[in-house]
């Protein structure tokens, strides 16, 4: 796939890190040119503009949730494009939300882009733990909760996520962001607040 990186922090960092060695053409756009090209020589990936990485079969927006609409809005109409939105609303020391109960970060985003296919996914696993791969302890794997109101586009993320070893979850609709993002919240809490590290993941366990 064509994979378009928003951003230059450590989301995107692993996202490309993981991504080029599993065969897509990665491009990253960064709000400086420069941020974008130490990023792209540290991973393999391309440096461009908004304009050249427009033209992807999969967005990823890995900025802070108060820069995703600006930077999504750099790239002008983006009605048809598939994005995975991985941000959080965390307040500034990510012990809490900024927005829940009656909308997300993802609904909020998709009302201000409009014709944008958004797809909320990747949220609820740390920057570290992407890098490392998909297999933790004990050969487990950390699913990819994905949520979103287009089918088509849901797919298309989950094949990425397939592609980089991942298993996911049909989270449904994209209003079920309001129980990602807290959940998110709840990993953060524990890695950071509570001391468990970075290297764990939120899972949903079946019985059998």
């Amino acid at each position: 796939m064509k994979v378009t990186i928003v951003g230059a922090g450590n989301m995107a960092g692993s996202f490309a890190k993981r991504l080029v060695p599993a065969g897509h053409i990665v491009r990253i756009v960064a709000r400086t040119r420069e941020k974008a090209e130490t990023l792209a020589r540290e991973t393999g990936a391309t440096a461009v503009s908004a304009a050249e990485g427009k033209d992807a079969d999969v967005i990823v927006l890995a900025t802070p949730y108060a820069g995703a609409v600006p930077a999504l809005a750099a790239f002008g109409d983006l009605s048809g494009k598939v994005v995975v939105d991985i941000t959080n609303p965390l307040t500034d020391d990510y012990m809490g939300l900024t927005i829940g109960h009656d909308t997300s970060a993802a609904e909020e985003i998709a009302r201000a882009v409009p014709g944008v296919r958004l797809v909320k996914g990747f949220n609820t696993l740390f920057a570290q733990v992407l890098a490392s791969g998909p297999a933790l302890s004990n050969g487990q794997v950390p699913p990819v909760f994905l949520a979103s109101d287009d089918a088509d586009a849901k797919a298309s993320v989950a094949a990425l996520a397939a592609s980089l070893g991942y298993k996911t979850v049909d989270a449904g609709p994209l209003k079920n962001a309001r129980y990602l993002e807290p959940l998110a919240g709840l990993n953060i809490y524990l890695g950071y607040g509570a001391g468990l590290g970075t290297v764990v993941a939120p899972a949903w366990l079946p019985l059998a």
